[in-house]
């Protein structure tokens, strides 16, 4: 009796610590890296810098935003995705979760190619926006979340400075329409019903040119 028990300790622990290696195992950079290429390149840049607005910049974003993303836009268990995009959606369909941990590892570990503002004339009121909000209409400041630079805050806020403002402004129209619904808390659906279109094209441009 003491024996069987013995080997079903011994049986458990070897469980749990392949249970712990797997949990552990880093994502595989070659492969991440091949599926980058053939798969996302077309539209993101082999290194994550796209060349087109309406495709965002992935090169230094942080990693937890990046996989967040590619598992929003997986429907699964018989539900909808929870980022609907039909492009995103079909992309990430074959895609398991070691295969989203490594594309979100080595697209953050890229250098980003930032923008740069360029509207001067509303460099003012975006900058006014981003570092102290509006208290008259309960909006915050983008800097108190997104930091100083727009550089974000990993596993909380994602990385916005130098993204394309066409992007930008494209995703904070999405969540005042409630097309994107992706945001803890509705935080940013919140913040983006109190905006303009001209505040957030403001917004948008300023938030590119930052470093």
């Amino acid at each position: 009796m003491i024996l069987r028990s013995l080997m079903l300790s011994l049986a458990f622990a070897a469980g749990a610590a392949q249970a712990e290696e797997k949990a552990a195992a880093k994502p595989d950079p070659a492969k991440a890296q091949q599926t980058a290429t053939t798969l996302c390149a077309a539209c993101h840049g082999a290194d994550g810098n796209s060349v087109a607005a309406v495709n965002p910049k992935l090169a230094g974003q942080h990693a937890e935003y990046l996989y967040k993303q590619l598992k929003n836009f997986k429907a699964a268990d018989g539900k909808p995705a929870d980022r609907n995009n039909a492009i995103m959606g079909g992309m990430v369909a074959a895609l398991d979760d070691d295969d989203m941990k490594g594309l979100a590892a080595y697209f953050a570990a890229q250098k980003l190619k930032p923008e740069s503002a360029k509207d001067a004339k509303t460099v003012e009121v975006g900058q006014k926006l981003y570092r102290a909000g509006d208290s008259a209409k309960g909006l915050p400041a983008c800097a108190g979340c997104h930091g100083p630079a727009g550089a974000g805050i990993p596993a909380q806020y994602p990385r916005i400075g130098g993204q394309y403002a066409d992007y930008t402004e494209a995703q904070l129209k999405a969540f005042r329409a409630g097309e994107r619904a992706n945001d803890p808390n509705q935080m940013m659906r919140v913040i983006a019903l109190k905006m303009t279109d001209p505040e957030i094209k403001a917004l948008s441009d300023y938030i590119a040119g930052l470093r």
